[in-house]
């Protein structure tokens, strides 16, 4: 008995104090977790339902040069899912496909047993608010919503091919999307959330870093020139069924471009129907052969060697010249005819005459001061630089079919470009696709001609327009335009084909220029295919308009008593 007393009290004893010191333990343990160590339990509670999310910003909008927009990015919703728990019913799957037009094939594939340890996998981007009310109402486990933006194109067709598009990431692809990505590209934020079990957010938190939006970006582009660039160009490619046309408008005072369009052409706004020969911009990354476009510059060249003058007379008789083996030929003999004839009637004899007799260096000179073979800095994703050979190289063929337009390319830009140089008293200014608020600064306007050249060379161009000229139907009512046209045949294998590219390229008003334009119109089916017939039209009713819109006053009008002579004389 004894015995049994001792050890009965031990027991009791020993469990008593295991008791107490597992308490005690428990009782450390619970201070330590929610006193000492408390930010442990918290952080592993937020691990479970706090989560740091981006918050999307969205792309700096385009507009054209009085604000209207041109590209806009607006909120859309993606769906995407966690296959880790997405778990859908077959009839889940077939109410989810249907609802988002998908194949159920990706659906089932998703919630399989090698994505299980995936997280995150898109299921549909970009759909309809709608779409995305529908998809939620179904209250699948594992199906979420996340926010991002859409590009949309408002004019669509008509500024395609200048604005470019972006990819369903809404990054720059092509065109002004593409060379001004990193201004227009907004910086993501990021923000903490709560969500519940099935990791949907339930409360935002707080706000670590506020999303930065993308900057506006203004152009040079005026959005109703552009419209009635479009619809004239389209109308003459369709009317003459022609495979391919380009238009280009610049602002002779700035170098701005106030239109630019191609045929065909594409709507950026339809991703399904994306062609790559479509969405190239011709205008600027093409090149044609310019043919008797060029000559106004031979004849540039040739009063600025001091050996000519618009007066000067060249014997073209009997119409046509030999050059080595080869023969150039006017359409019919223009006889004993002066400098300002010669580009009234396009004369190619004329022409080769007098590139013959200048120096190869100083028809050279010319061409690269206007920049031919050179970019224009334009800044265009793609912008070709034509093909200008060095004079070393030229032999007299090469020399005579230079000063006819063959031998050389530009692209559309380039010979606008040019163009405007003739215009501006010599001048060549940059290229802006943008909108200058303030101007150029002097020391980006390079002087290339003699501004008593220029005004020379612009008249000669105003009689192609007259009547006995090549562009009659270039014609401008109320305005005085210059201009030349230009008939080429389109080079292929082995040779030059019977294809031919049509084109204008001219200046208005006359007096006073503000506007430089060339239209070319490629490989015309129809009975007329000149650059007279085909290409003049389209740069009269473009210009019209233009100039108009623009507001620029008329310096053609007749005197109001020979309209009223006019009107009398009427049936």
């Amino acid at each position: 008995m004894t015995t049994n007393n001792f050890v009965h009290p031990f027991r009791y004893f020993f469990v008593v104090a295991l008791l107490m010191v597992l308490m005690l333990l428990l009782a450390w343990r619970a201070v330590d977790l929610q006193v000492v160590n408390k930010d442990f339990l918290r952080g592993e509670g937020d691990a479970r339902y706090l989560r740091d999310v981006s918050v999307p910003a969205h792309r700096g909008m385009i507009v054209d040069r009085y604000g209207e927009p041109l590209a806009i990015s607006t909120p859309v919703d993606s769906v995407w899912v966690n296959p880790q728990l997405f778990q859908p019913s077959h009839e889940q799957q077939k109410q989810l496909a249907k609802k988002l037009n998908i194949k159920r094939k990706k659906i089932s594939k998703l919630s399989s047993g090698r994505n299980r340890g995936r997280e995150f996998a898109y299921l549909k981007r970009h759909v309809s608010p709608d779409v995305a009310r529908q998809v939620t109402a179904l209250g699948i486990e594992g199906v979420f919503l996340q926010r991002e933006y859409h590009r949309y194109y408002p004019k669509g067709e008509v500024t395609g091919h200048v604005i470019g598009f972006t990819n369903i990431d809404d990054k720059g692809q092509e065109g002004l999307e593409l060379a001004y990505d990193d201004w227009l590209r907004g910086i993501k934020g990021k923000k903490r959330v709560l969500k519940d079990r099935l990791g949907r957010v339930v409360e935002n938190v707080e706000s670590i870093k506020e999303s930065d939006p993308g900057k506006v970006l203004r152009l040079s582009i005026d959005r109703r020139i552009q419209y009635l660039a479009y619809r004239e160009l389209k109308a003459a490619v369709r009317r003459h069924g022609a495979k391919s046309g380009s238009l280009v408008m610049l602002d002779i005072q700035t170098g701005e471009v106030l239109a630019m369009v191609n045929q065909p052409s594409y709507n950026p706004n339809n991703r399904g129907a994306f062609k790559s020969n479509r969405y190239r911009n011709r205008a600027v990354t093409d090149v044609i052969e310019p043919g008797s476009t060029i000559k106004p510059f031979i004849i540039a060249a040739a009063l600025e060697s001091n050996r000519f003058k618009p007066e000067t007379v060249i014997d073209t008789s009997p119409g046509l010249l030999r050059v080595g083996s080869n023969v150039v030929r006017d359409h019919r003999n223009y006889g004993r005819i002066d400098l300002t004839a010669i580009i009234q009637k396009s004369s190619n004899v004329g022409a080769t005459k007098i590139a013959l007799k200048l120096e190869p260096q100083t028809i050279w000179d010319v061409m690269t001061r206007v920049s031919f073979g050179y970019s224009s800095g334009s800044g265009f994703p793609g912008e070709a630089s034509g093909l200008l050979t060095h004079f070393s190289g030229w032999n007299k063929i090469e020399q005579a079919t230079l000063s006819i337009g063959y031998g050389l390319s530009v692209t559309p830009l380039q010979l606008a470009r040019a163009y405007s140089a003739l215009a501006g008293d010599g001048y060549l200014r940059p290229v802006s696709f943008l909108k200058l608020e303030d101007g150029l600064q002097a020391e980006e306007v390079v002087q290339v001609f003699q501004p008593e050249t220029t005004r020379k060379v612009r008249g000669m161009l105003e009689k192609v327009v007259g009547k006995g000229g090549t562009g009659t139907k270039a014609r401008v009512a109320g305005y005085r335009v210059a201009g030349k046209t230009g008939t080429v045949k389109k080079s292929g294998v082995g040779g030059y084909t019977d294809d031919y590219i049509a084109l204008f390229a001219g200046v208005a008003p006359a007096s006073n220029p503000r506007i430089s334009m060339v239209v070319i119109v490629d490989q015309p089916t129809s009975e007329e295919y000149y650059g007279g017939e085909v290409a003049a039209p389209v740069f009269s009713r473009v210009a019209s308009g233009a100039l108009r819109l623009m507001n620029v006053t008329p310096d053609n009008i007749p005197p109001i008593g020979t309209r009223i002579a006019s009107l009398g004389d009427a049936p």
